[in-house]
């Protein structure tokens, strides 16, 4: 994912919630509505998520220090679990407590136009912020689906931003459902049952996200095309003959640690070895450009004693 692309749908999402949380919460005001209570802290939430995630694309573009010599790419999966926590935390278990609130102890809508204009408008400016996500996406994502771009994507900001705004879409759908339903019967129960599904729908989006971003604050490796193009260019079958084994690890989204042992010849000179580890470093840049950090220790490969590592 290009920084630029990732930061143009964080930004257009920031906008939009901004906006859309200051009219929940007029709305909230004139007509008592829980579903816009909760939607208006939903809108709040999404609105610091995105700027934790801006924060921490700027944090992680600090230079390798002493004691942190790998650098500070990891900054980008700290923030976006952040996100996760403040989603499941602020959004989703807030809705669940107001919709409870408004079911147990029911009192009219008033002025019930507030909410539903107010919803149409979100719907629209959300739509426009989910429509820039997926046109950010669809130029990195390839061939992949909708779910394998979730869960493999190495950059998390994406994917983030797309679960938020499509959490944001739903939701906005569903506080429509329940005050749409509580004008027309003259019941609040449906208010508050529609604020209890936007409570469950973020509840869902922030385990999903913690998931992921949990998994890549472990540390995962390139992905299969990338293992596959880094075995292929290592071997030269002058000096280089073979890989003993190999492992990569994400230092970042852009940044990749590579370490392999590789199998020389035993009649080949030291002078002879160095060159051929320079060279197919060299190769290794051309193919996987975000190799950054490559570390190969040459060794005389010994068929009856090891065998060939298929660890990435």
């Amino acid at each position: 994912m290009s920084a630029s692309g990732g930061t143009k749908a964080i930004v257009a999402a920031l906008a939009a919630n901004l906006s859309i949380a200051v009219a929940k919460f007029v709305a909230f005001a004139f007509s008592g509505s829980s579903s816009m209570l909760a939607e208006g802290v939903h809108s709040l939430a999404d609105s610091s998520n995105q700027a934790l995630l801006l924060v921490g694309g700027k944090k992680a573009k600090k230079a390798a220090s002493e004691e942190h010599p790998f650098g500070y790419g990891r900054e980008r999966y700290i923030y976006s679990f952040i996100v996760s926590i403040v989603l499941f935390s602020v959004g989703g278990v807030f809705a669940l407590y107001e919709g409870y609130e408004k079911i147990v102890h029911p009192h009219e809508l008033s002025n019930w136009w507030w909410p539903v204009g107010v919803l149409v408008f979100a719907i629209i400016a959300e739509t426009f912020s989910f429509r820039t996500a997926i046109q950010e996406s669809n130029a990195v994502r390839g061939s992949l689906t909708w779910t394998q771009f979730v869960r493999r994507a190495k950059a998390p900001e994406l994917p983030v931003v797309l679960l938020e705004d499509l959490g944001a879409l739903v939701g906005l759908f569903l506080a429509l459902f329940g005050v749409g339903l509580a004008v027309i019967t003259g019941d609040s129960f449906w208010d508050g049952l529609g604020t209890i599904c936007i409570g469950v729908l973020l509840v869902l989006i922030a385990i999903v996200l913690a998931a992921e971003t949990k998994s890549l604050l472990l540390g995962e490796s390139a992905d299969a095309s990338q293992v596959r193009a880094i075995r292929e260019v290592l071997v030269d079958e002058e000096t280089v003959t073979g890989v003993i084994h190999m492992r990569t690890l994400h230092l970042g989204p852009e940044e990749l640690l590579v370490a392999a042992k590789i199998a020389v010849r035993h009649h080949d000179s030291a002078a002879d070895v160095a060159r051929a580890i320079d060279a197919a470093e060299a190769r290794i840049r051309e193919a996987v450009p975000i190799a950054r950090v490559i570390y190969l220790e040459p060794d005389i490969y010994r068929p009856t004693t090891e065998k060939a590592d298929a660890g990435v």
